[in-house]
């Protein structure tokens, strides 16, 4: 057969058509993500970081307080999460006091993570319609809290990214021909998986999926059965080298071999169905709201999603069942979807509690599974051009995510009632307060907090305001817990004081109220210390009722300058300048508001200015103990 030459022109053309068609495909993917990254920072608008709380905190002082080898490579601990480790501390590293940008980063992390579950989607649908569905989903799942609002929802986004990665490759490993395409899938999953192990322990549990694929596949290279194995037995030596056990951790300190039960286990893992399902299937303080507390209209379009993934289901196994000998490939990856999700849902039962971030990569797998269950349904169609025919298929998901999107969009409402999210609250209420008002300013300040309500714990006292400390000092600030304002002085320029405001969830600056509430200027003293000629001022003593007052003459002294100080109208005090500095001690009764006045019979000479009715005088600083 005669070989067809293609002209310069011709090349050049065809050439500027692929250039063009990518550039098409690239300009709908990267409007994709935008739109993504733009509706998961509306739906997370309300989520903010102002101060590091809890774990998050803890994280930042072990990241802080050691040597980059001891942070990353963590011994003695419960945990061995090197990778997560060497992430996350380059991130505190370049965010440095910067805390509000954990929020942002996290959610343009989600967003991509979003985008990848659209690319999956789409391949496993062979629709990009069906993608973004999923995306949606995904993004507008309530079970999205911890990974948006807290530093170490890093962890859990790089785990599930990872852990979806591996579902994926394997999945694609079954249905390609190549051998040596097939073979680069299954190692990069391998690749992944030992990643995985090294950001979250609990992903251990997907080592048998490799050995379901080979089997499927009837694999007899010794090293595809090794890759996986060798990583499993490489991340438990680690695991004892630097943490001197392989038994995974369980949750709050506890170990999984103590708190492991049967009974426990399948409750768990019921409930995480249920979570999968829509029904929250759980305590309040963990997922905002138990199922049998919603409203009507919540639980009746649950059930409608329900219906219509029970509906899709169905028609997938029919088609499946009519394939007849060729349903075994479909069989094989249905399993091992299955085998996905409940390998992530066993794995996050064993310990004292389900929260609903750990069911977060359970109901992406979910996602991704009905969008293959689509793709499978309708391959024909899209193959021969008979998209009509899709119709229903497509209908039936349409509606599953609108009948959803109302329902997560009310339990994302419900936030507030979660475990942690009311001290995050009010954590960033007292960030907000302090740093967020003063800055560094803060530093070297004692900052008395009225009331104990929020129960301050005394890590979260040493170290909150470490965080926004550059120069890193251990006693960068001084925190003092009082019962009333009366337990201290006068208020000077070292001190803030922040009050708590349980009814609100938060703390309140009070600073100037309690200054004037302790000192009340009446007329000629201003806040700088300056006094006129005549001045008077309300101040309330302290616990011994001694009133300590320090004068300073900022000019030379000339002959018999003297100055009266009188307590409640009676003079108390005379003092006759022979010094610049000149100090005096009123005694009062304990926590009595008095009036002090003050005249003096000299005044600042050549003074620039004249605040009041007489002339600047002399500086003064009050204290009251």
């Amino acid at each position: 057969m005669e070989k067809m030459e293609f002209s310069g022109k011709q090349k050049a053309e065809a050439m500027q058509y692929q250039w063009t068609k990518r550039a098409d495909v690239w300009k709908t993917e990267a409007l994709a993500l935008i739109l993504l990254t733009a509706f998961a920072f509306v739906i997370n608008r309300h989520m903010e970081i102002k101060g590091l709380y809890m774990d998050d905190l803890y994280q930042w002082f072990c990241f802080n307080d050691n040597p980059f080898f001891a942070a990353v490579f963590t011994s003695g601990g419960t945990r061995f999460r090197a990778l997560y480790n060497l992430v996350a501390w380059t991130e505190m590293k370049l965010f440095g006091t910067h805390v509000n940008w954990y929020v942002p980063f996290n959610i343009v992390l989600n967003s991509c993570l979003a985008y990848n579950l659209y690319r999956m989607a789409k391949r496993f649908s062979h629709s990009a319609y069906v993608g973004i569905l999923c995306a949606v989903m995904f993004l507008m799942s309530r079970m999205s809290y911890y990974q948006i609002g807290q530093a170490l929802g890093l962890m859990e986004t790089m785990a599930m990214w990872m852990a979806l990665g591996i579902l994926y490759f394997l999945l694609e490993y079954l249905g390609e021909t190549d051998e040596t395409a097939a073979n680069r899938e299954f190692y990069l999953a391998a690749v992944l998986y030992f990643c995985v192990c090294l950001v979250h322990e609990r992903y251990m549990v997907l080592l048998p999926l490799f050995y379901f694929s080979l089997l499927f596949k009837m694999s007899k290279s010794w090293k595809l059965w090794a890759a996986p194995t060798v990583g499993f037995a490489l991340i438990q030596l680690l695991r004892f080298i630097f943490i001197g056990t392989i038994s995974p951790p369980g949750t709050g300190g506890t170990d999984v071999a103590d708190t492991l039960s049967v009974n426990s286990v399948l409750h768990f893992v019921l409930s995480q169905i249920a979570y999968i399902f829509g029904i929250n299937a759980g305590p309040e303080h963990l997922n905002g709201q138990n199922f049998r507390e919603a409203p009507l209209w919540v639980t009746i379009l649950i059930a409608l999603a329900d219906l219509m993934i029970a509906m899709l289901v169905i028609a997938f196994i029919i088609r499946v069942l009519h394939k007849g000998k060729k349903m075994v490939p479909y069989l094989q990856k249905a399993f091992l979807f299955v085998a996905f999700i409940g390998a992530c849902i066993v794995c996050s039962s064993v310990t004292i509690r389900v929260e609903m971030r750990w069911v977060y990569v359970s109901l992406a797998a979910a996602l991704l599974f009905l969008s293959w269950m689509y793709g499978s349904l309708t391959e024909q169609m899209a193959k021969r051009g008979r998209w009509v025919q899709a119709l229903p298929y497509l209908s039936l998901f349409t509606l599953y995510v609108l009948f959803m999107l109302p329902v997560e969009h009310y339990y994302r409402g419900l936030f507030p009632n979660l475990y942690y999210w009311a001290d995050q609250e009010h954590y960033n209420a007292l960030a907000e307060e302090t740093y967020g008002q003063y800055g560094v300013g803060i530093f070297g300040k004692t900052i008395y907090i009225v009331g104990d309500k929020f129960e301050m714990d005394d890590f979260t006292q040493a170290e909150f305001f470490r965080v926004f400390d550059r120069l890193n000092r251990e006693d960068c600030v001084k925190v003092v817990h009082i019962k009333d304002l009366r337990d201290i002085g006068l208020i000077t320029d070292d001190m803030l004081v922040i009050q708590e405001d349980p009814e609100n969830n938060r703390f309140q600056d009070i600073t100037h109220a309690a200054s004037m509430f302790k000192c009340r200027p009446i007329y000629g003293f201003y806040d700088d210390g300056w006094l006129d000629e005549r001045a008077s001022v309300q101040v309330m003593a302290g616990s011994t009722g001694e009133i300590h007052l320090s004068f300073h003459y900022p000019r030379d002294l000339t002959d018999d300058q003297w100055l009266t100080v009188y307590v409640d109208g009676e003079p108390k005090e005379y003092i006759n300048f022979t010094e610049q500095n000149e100090e005096c001690t009123i005694q009062v009764d304990p926590y009595q508001p008095v009036t002090l006045r003050f005249e003096s019979n000299f005044y600042v000479p050549n003074a620039l200015e004249k605040r009041g009715v007489t002339r600047l005088a002399v500086l003064l600083k009050m204290t009251a103990d």
